[in-house]
C-alpha cells in the first residue's frame, strides 16, 4: 500500500514526552513502544503489575499470580487469588471527586454534569435500590437505555452489587432482545421508556410489553421514564428514579474474583443465535483502562466524547476509558447530523473535548457535509480515534487534517466484543500511516498468518492470537463448544480472529475486512477493503461495499455495491474499470449495483454477510442488529431488476 510521505503523521518531541505510553515504559525501564511491547510478552508478570499500579486499579486483596492455564489456553484464569469490584476505581477516586466525571447531552439540547462525587453516591443508591429489590451476586441484568448519566450509572450499579450486565441495543425490538435475555436466564430489565431521534419521541411501551410476556421469568421491570399506558402499571415495574433516591445506604460493593462475570454481551453470527460473549472483573475493565492510556493517551482531567450505544461493546468500552482514567466522559443522545452535521462540532466546542472517536461511516458523513462540519470551533481537540470497521485512507487523512486541524494524531483501533479491548492499534509516539495501525497491542501476541499457519509480511493473512491474553472473553455463555469452534480449533492453540491483515515491512498493521468475507478470485486472495478504498476515490462514491458470489471458472467473483451522492450516470463503468485498471483484469467485477442504503449495524458496520446472502438468495440469518434492516428490501429489488 503506497502512501505519499506527507500523508503521515509524525509525532513532536512534546508529544513523546508527555504521552502516557513514555511514562509507562519509563516506570518498567525501556525506551520505546517496541520494547515496550517485547517486554509485555517477555515478563507479563511484572508487565501487568506495573499497569495495575500505573492505572490506579484498585485491588480489595492482592492477586498472587498473573495467570494460571491449567484448564488450557482458551481458558486462562487472572490475577490468581485476588479480590476487586472494578467499579471502586471509578468511584473511590478521591483525587477526582469534584471533577466533572459526566456530562450527558441530550437530542434536545439540555445537559446535565455530575462529578466523580455525585456519580459515586448515585451508583450506591441505585445499587441499594437493586439489592433492595431482591437482585443479587450472579443475577442477570438486562439494559436496555440510551446514553447517558442513567444507563451509566445502572451500568456500573450491577457490576457494584456483584450482578452481571447484558447491554442491549436501545433500537433493538422484542424478537433481539429476548434472543438475547432468554439464553442467559434474565431476572431483571432495565430500561427506558423512549429516547429522541430527529426531534421525534420513539417509544419502547410496545416492545416492552412483547418482552415481558414472552420472558415470564422476567421478575422486574426498572423503568426510565413515566410509563405510557396501562401495560406498564404492574407490580413488577418499578420507577428507575424511584429506586436511585439520594442518601439510600447502600453495603460496599461486593467483593469478585478477578474471574468473576460482570457482563455477557452478545454479537450477532454469521448463522444461529447470538453468541453471549462472557466479561470478567480482572480482564475487560484493566485491559480498558491499559488502552486509553496507551493508545489514546487519556489522562486526568481530559474531555473524552465517543457517541456510542451502551448496547455495543463500544459503550462500555468508552465508559471506561474516560472513567478509569479519571477523565470526564461526554456523552450524546441522538442523531449526530441533527439538526445538521454540525452537531458533533458544536458537542466538542460547548464541552471543549479534548479526545473524540468516530466510526468511519460517521466520518464519511462529517467529510460529505465538510462546510457545516468543521464550521464549529475543533481548538480544543488533541487526538482522534476511528473504531469500528475498515477506513479508507482518504477518509483517514480528511478526518486528521480537516476535523484535527492537522494537529491532532487519529488512532486507528480494533478489537472487537470477544476481547474487548485493542489487538491493534496506534501510539502518539510513533509516525501514523493513513488507515493504518503502528503497534501491536502490549500484553497481546499476534501475528499474521498464511493459511499454511507461517507468519507473513508485505501478503494478505489471517489476525492470529498466539497466546491468551487479559481482556479476551472468558467463554461464551454457557457454550464453550461454539467458542472453541469460533476461534481456537482451526489452529490448535492459537485464537484466529476472523479478520484479514497485512503487516508492512515497516511495522505497520492495515486490516482488509472480515476473512469470511475474502474474496478469492481464480485463486487469488483479496479483502473486500481493498477493492472497496479503490471504489470510494470515484467522485460521487459516497460508501462502497464488495462481497465475493461463487464463480464456475473463477471460484468466486467480485462484486460491488455503492451509494453516490450526484454520482454521473456511468459510475458503474467507471467502477469496474477503475477496479480492473488498479487490480488486474482477473479482478473485474461481475457486477457493480448502486443502491440507496447499504445495511449497517448501530456501531456502523457495513454487514457484507447479509448483502452477499441477499445476492446469492440464501438466508439472511440474525439480522437483529441492523440498524436499517429496509435495505435488505432494496437491494433485493435492484439486483433482481438490473
Amino acid at each position: 500500500m503506497a502512501i505519499d510521505h506527507n500523508d503521515i503523521w509524525l509525532p513532536t518531541a512534546s508529544y513523546v514526552e508527555r504521552a502516557q505510553v513514555t511514562a509507562l515504559a519509563r516506570r518498567l525501564g525501556v525506551d520505546g513502544v517496541e520494547a515496550l511491547y517485547d517486554l509485555s510478552l517477555a515478563e507479563p508478570e511484572r508487565y501487568w503489575r506495573e499497569v495495575n499500579d500505573f492505572c490506579g486499579i484498585r485491588w480489595s486483596r492482592p492477586y498472587e499470580r498473573y495467570c494460571d492455564l491449567s484448564r488450557g489456553a482458551p481458558f486462562p484464569s487472572w490475577f490468581i487469588g485476588g479480590e476487586l469490584n472494578w467499579v471502586d476505581t471509578i468511584i473511590d477516586n478521591a483525587e477526582a471527586a469534584e471533577r466533572p466525571a459526566i456530562v450527558a447531552e441530550r437530542e434536545d439540547g439540555s445537559v446535565r454534569t455530575v462529578t466523580y462525587r455525585e456519580l459515586a453516591a448515585e451508583v450506591r443508591s441505585f445499587a441499594a435500590g437493586l439489592l433492595g429489590l431482591g437482585l443479587k451476586r450472579g443475577d442477570r441484568i438486562g439494559l436496555l437505555m440510551e446514553n447517558g448519566i442513567e444507563a451509566s450509572v445502572s451500568l456500573l450499579a450491577i457490576a457494584y452489587i456483584g450482578a452481571i450486565a447484558v447491554p442491549l441495543f436501545s433500537g433493538f425490538g422484542a424478537d433481539a432482545i429476548v434472543a438475547r435475555l432468554q439464553p442467559c436466564g434474565a431476572r431483571a430489565l432495565i430500561a427506558t421508556s423512549g429516547f429522541l431521534r430527529r426531534g421525534r419521541f420513539v417509544s419502547s411501551a410496545s416492545t416492552l410489553a412483547t418482552v415481558r410476556a414472552e420472558l415470564p421469568e422476567l421478575a422486574f421491570l426498572i423503568l426510565k421514564g413515566a410509563a405510557e399506558d396501562d401495560a406498564q402499571a404492574a407490580p413488577d415495574v418499578h420507577d428507575w428514579h424511584a429506586l436511585a433516591v439520594p442518601g439510600r445506604e447502600a453495603p460496599p460493593s461486593a467483593r469478585m474474583s478477578a474471574n468473576d462475570p460482570f457482563m455477557v454481551i452478545f454479537t450477532s453470527g454469521t448463522t444461529g443465535k447470538p453468541k453471549g460473549a462472557v466479561h470478567v472483573h480482572g480482564g475487560f475493565p484493566i485491559k480498558i483502562a491499559h488502552d486509553a492510556a496507551v493508545h489514546f493517551d487519556v489522562a486526568a482531567g481530559d474531555v473524552f466524547c465517543w457517541p456510542a450505544d451502551m448496547g455495543w461493546i463500544a459503550g462500555s468500552l468508552i465508559l471506561g476509558s474516560a472513567l478509569l482514567r479519571g477523565a470526564t466522559l461526554v456523552c450524546y443522545d441522538g442523531a449526530p447530523d441533527f439538526p445538521d452535521w454540525s452537531r458533533m462540532g458544536r458537542l466538542i466546542e460547548r464541552h471543549r473535548v479534548t479526545h473524540f472517536g468516530s466510526a468511519p461511516t460517521l466520518i464519511r458523513g462529517l467529510a460529505a457535509n465538510e462546510a457545516v462540519s468543521i464550521s464549529p470551533d475543533l481548538s480544543s481537540l488533541r487526538l482522534l480515534i476511528t473504531a469500528g470497521e475498515s477506513i479508507a485512507p482518504e477518509h483517514f487523512i480528511w478526518f486528521q487534517r480537516m476535523f484535527g486541524r492537522g494537529a491532532c494524531p487519529l488512532i486507528n483501533y480494533t478489537g472487537g466484543t470477544e476481547v474487548s479491548g485493542g489487538l491493534l492499534s496506534s501510539v502518539v509516539t510513533r509516525p501514523i500511516v493513513p488507515a493504518a495501525m503502528n503497534t501491536r497491542s502490549p500484553g497481546v501476541a499476534l501475528d499474521v498468518l498464511s493459511p499454511a499457519g507461517t507468519p507473513v509480511t508485505g501478503a494478505v493473512g489471517e489476525l492470529a492470537l498466539l497466546a491468551p491474553f487479559v481482556g479476551m472473553t472468558a467463554s461464551f455463555w454457557q457454550d464453550d463448544a461454539r467458542y472453541l469452534e469460533t476461534y481456537w480449533n482451526t489452529v490448535p492453540g492459537v485464537w484466529i480472529h476472523g479478520d484479514l491483515a497485512m503487516r508492512t515491512e515497516d511495522g505497520h498493521f492495515f486490516l482488509l475486512g472480515r476473512s469470511d468475507d475474502t474474496i478469492k478470485v481464480a485463486g487469488k486472495r483479496v479483502g473486500p477493503a481493498e477493492v472497496e478504498e479503490i471504489l470510494v476515490e470515484i467522485d460521487g462514491v459516497v460508501e462502497a461495499a464488495v462481497i465475493g458470489a461463487s464463480d464456475p471458472v473463477k471460484g468466486q467473483a467480485i462484486v460491488a455495491f455503492l451509494t453516490c451522492d450526484g454520482a454521473a450516470a456511468d459510475v458503474r463503468a467507471v467502477a469496474a474499470a477503475r477496479i480492473q485498471e488498479r487490480l488486474g483484469r482477473p479482478f473485474a467485477p461481475r457486477a457493480v449495483f448502486v443502491v440507496p442504503q447499504l445495511p449497517k449495524t448501530r456501531s456502523s458496520k457495513i454487514m457484507r454477510r447479509v448483502i452477499r446472502s441477499v445476492y446469492s438468495g440464501d438466508p439472511t440469518g440474525d439480522v437483529s442488529s441492523l440498524v436499517n434492516p429496509e435495505a435488505i428490501a432494496d437491494i433485493e429489488r435492484i439486483v433482481r431488476e438490473t
